[in-house]
């Protein structure tokens, strides 16, 4: 399940956030979790498993049609266990009638994600 990031939660998502290859040093992760926290249409969301545990989290952009899905990163522990398309369809539903894209990095991803979903 997603939650909306709130200060509270700061340290579990600089935790897997630092997951990221570009986000390791001290600096850039706070510097990406200010960025997300300087305006309204970027949100950063955690995600939660059945466990009730932080396995995961997601920063997109949002605009009128598009969701710009710019980082997402889950524990090692929980990697291959389909988690990310669980958050990528948590997103879907929660954002309706927007195109899901992803960054440089997430695009990828993204592109696995609907080709899943065309399968179905």
């Amino acid at each position: 399940m997603l939650y909306k990031y709130k200060n509270d939660y700061q340290k579990i998502a600089m935790g897997l956030l630092s997951f990221i290859p570009d986000l390791k040093e001290l600096s850039h992760l706070k510097a990406e979790l200010q960025w997300y926290q300087g305006e309204e249409n970027r949100i950063l969301f955690l995600w939660k498993n059945q466990n009730g545990d932080f396995v995961g989290v997601v920063g997109v952009e949002i605009s009128t049609e598009i969701l710009m899905v710019r980082h997402i990163a889950i524990s090692p522990a929980e990697r291959n266990e389909g988690v990310s398309f669980q958050m990528l369809d948590a997103l879907d539903q929660l954002y309706p009638n927007r195109k899901m894209m992803g960054s440089m990095e997430t695009a990828g991803l993204i592109s696995k994600w609907e080709q899943h979903h065309e399968d179905y």
